[in-house]
């Protein structure tokens, strides 16, 4: 029981140690990818954690974000749908990415690129949440600064997946901007074979569903 325990207290003390780093690693993001992948600073259970924070801080801040800046119809809203929107591209652009840079010498495997990802989420749990309290006690003339945070927000993230790919895949600056690029192309491939095949299907169930029809008008 007492090793039980100590097993417990030491996956617990790791998780909350690759956690904390991301905080070194988004303002020093070329060190702190090197060392997240081939270091082992970083965890999936870290990863996964702050994914699961990015999801939960978009949904509240769909929620509970004053109107002036963000539009909430309580009958419009689904949480599935808004928790989609940011899981499926995330999903699709990881595979993606590793499909594309395995063609181009990449070095990072699909645990790496998922890491790297989720990582770079960080700087959007730390500004976000603190955002949905702001935008309730700012004025609207007061709201640009709300907007520009925001939106270096975003920037933020996206150059620190920038960061993490060239990192982890060994990549200078040019070709990161090149598998970036490819990879945005790659995900539209993807969910152009996706929605393809999903049409097939429907198409194909149609069909054997008016077939019985038929049958069954026929001889019954």
């Amino acid at each position: 029981m007492k090793i039980a325990e100590k097993i417990n207290k030491a996956s617990l003390a790791q998780w909350g140690k690759s956690l904390k780093y991301s905080l070194h690693l988004i303002v020093h993001p070329f060190d702190g990818f090197w060392d997240l992948i081939h270091e082992k600073r970083g965890s999936m259970a870290a990863a996964n954690t702050i994914l699961v924070l990015m999801l939960l801080i978009k949904v509240w801040k769909v929620q509970f974000t004053n109107f002036m800046f963000i539009l909430y119809i309580p009958e419009e809203f689904n949480i599935l749908m808004c928790l989609a929107e940011a899981v499926i591209p995330l999903a699709i652009g990881c595979v993606s990415n590793w499909c594309l840079t395995t063609l181009f010498d990449g070095k990072g495997t699909l645990k790496n690129i998922y890491m790297g990802v989720c990582y770079s989420l960080a700087p959007y749990v730390l500004l976000q949440l603190p955002m949905i309290f702001l935008s309730n006690i700012v004025t609207l003339e007061e709201g640009v600064f709300w907007s520009y945070l925001n939106s270096f927000t975003y920037i933020w993230c996206g150059l620190l997946m920038l960061c993490a790919m060239m990192m982890i895949h060994d990549y200078t600056l040019g070709k990161a901007l090149l598998a970036a690029i490819a990879t945005a192309v790659g995900m539209l491939v993807i969910i152009f074979i996706i929605l393809l095949f999903f049409s097939l299907i429907s198409d194909g169930f149609a069909y054997f569903i008016s077939l019985y029809k038929e049958i069954a008008f026929r001889f019954y």
